[in-house]
């Protein structure tokens, strides 16, 4: 059974424990507590203790810390991808580029002594100058989803305890051994006992957090639904709230588009890390003449895929992260078939004693199917035809979520028409995938954000820190 991390030492959990499992193989790997408000509570309560010298600790020293962190991230980054690939199931290829992003916002973090410099304004008016400082704002905490067990709580906690606050990590039951990990190099560089705590659980121990009184910030990864909630439950209980939530994306392609860019593009964002991920390209649009010839070859190159262990030589498509979802995912493509859309491409034959489930190509799809509208999260493409960019830009912005939309062409005038008329927060031109780097914010708009400040980015540093005007006259 797995240990929370309380004030510098790892307790036991005396509660009921979910399995956690390799995707690939279905083998149990450990089991993970199910911790309550008992063990948030205590959780808090030792970074409240620690908040009180952390927060005068210098910040260069902070950022000393944090230096030392990289540098064992860095020294085990092959062990952190292949923890990944073990209890997660995407490939290790896709498990380096996840550490990979993750360790970038650990840079950006290195940033602090220009991120965190305040402004000062001198004769305002007469003999009177005004000085702004950031300061933290005290216990915080932080929900990663399943998905990137590594790199979404490197979005979150370095970013905070460089600012002088301490932090509570609450990471998924599914995939909790990535972050047990980071914990673990975090005491190893240095860092005092309570600066990060980190409790395993699900709901109860989430809402818990949400509720805590001692909590000042919450930041959440995850599901629509889930996001909305922790939002409005943190909102309620007077805290600031930074929540992702799901998206459906679309990948448009116009008829000038380069298709030998753009079709290997919309394979790596549909079917990458088994399409579990709030990035994922699920709708394919194909505008006027091009659409049958996008289908043929979408359908064609996604059929070579190989699917199996994320750790095998040459696999581009692990398992998905449980049977449970993975049957979720086969009723999605069961209820579009019902819906009238037609199978391009089948992928529910894979075999074998993990969670797979292959490349699959749903054509004829409109946004009054569900598999149009609403987050799969699996390795599903919806491809449809219009006729116009203007009907690809409604169909895009028809569904409530507004995380990432792309396209692919060579018209500059189509980009900006499509730039400035889709309504989501992250766009791509000839790229499949627009996650922005960590110097910039991860912005999804409408019901893929709840909140004001997004992830990492200068947003990060406004969000984990409160802000004073000192107006003085001598």
């Amino acid at each position: 059974m797995l240990k929370n991390l309380i004030g510098g030492a790892w307790r036991e959990v005396h509660r009921p424990g979910l399995p956690v499992y390799n995707p690939a193989t279905g083998e149990v790997l450990e089991e993970v507590p199910l911790s309550g408000p008992e063990e948030v509570d205590q959780a808090v309560r030792a970074a409240e203790v620690a908040f009180v010298a952390w927060s005068r600790t210098p910040l260069l020293e902070r950022v000393r810390l944090m230096f030392r962190f990289k540098e064992l991230l860095e020294r085990h980054f092959e062990d952190l991808a292949r923890l990944v690939t073990l209890h997660h199931g995407k490939t290790l290829e896709e498990a380096r580029g996840e550490v990979r992003r993750g360790i970038e916002v650990v840079d950006l973090a290195l940033s602090a002594p220009t991120l965190l410099q305040g402004r000062t304004l001198r004769e305002v008016t007469g003999g009177v100058d005004q000085n702004l400082f950031h300061y933290p704002l005290g216990v915080v905490a932080g929900i990663p989803p399943f998905n990137f067990p590594v790199m979404i709580p490197l979005w979150m906690f370095p970013i905070a305890v460089v600012a002088g606050n301490t932090f509570v990590l609450k990471p998924s039951e599914r995939t909790p051994l990535g972050a047990v990990r980071l914990a673990e190099l975090f005491l190893e560089a240095g860092f005092p006992e309570g600066v990060l705590n980190l409790v395993h659980g699900g709901k109860e121990a989430a809402e818990a957090l949400a509720r805590h009184p001692g909590v000042r910030a919450v930041q959440f990864v995850g599901s629509e639904p889930v996001a909305r909630r922790i939002y409005a439950l943190a909102a309620e209980h007077g805290k600031r709230v930074s929540a992702a939530g799901g998206a459906k994306n679309h990948l448009v392609v116009l008829p000038d588009a380069d298709l030998d860019l753009a079709v290997p593009a919309i394979l790596n964002s549909a079917f990458g890390n088994a399409g579990e991920r709030c990035l994922a390209g699920s709708v394919a649009v194909g505008v006027g003449a091009v659409g049958p010839e996008l289908l043929e070859r979408v359908v064609a190159a996604a059929r070579g895929l190989k699917v199996g262990p994320g750790w095998e030589e040459g696999v581009q498509v692990g398992p998905l992260i449980r049977e449970e979802h993975r049957r979720r995912v086969v009723g999605y493509i069961q209820r579009g078939l019902e819906e009238g859309a037609t199978l391009a491409l089948d992928g529910r034959g894979v075999e074998g004693p993990g969670f797979f489930l292959g490349p699959t190509v749903l054509s004829g799809v409109s946004p009054g199917m569900a598999v149009g509208r609403e987050e799969i999260f699996g390795p599903v493409l919806a491809v449809s035809f219009v006729k116009t960019l203007e009907e690809a830009i409604q169909q895009a912005n028809a569904v409530p979520y507004g995380n990432m939309a792309c396209i692919f062409t060579q018209s500059g005038k189509a980009a900006r028409a499509f730039r400035e008329g889709v309504q989501a927060g992250m766009v791509g031109v000839n790229v499949g995938v627009a996650q922005p780097f960590a110097f910039y914010p991860f912005s999804g708009w409408r019901d893929s954000f709840f909140g004001d400040l997004h992830p990492h980015g200068p947003d990060a540093f406004l969000f984990y820190t409160q802000r004073k005007v000192v107006v003085e006259r001598w």
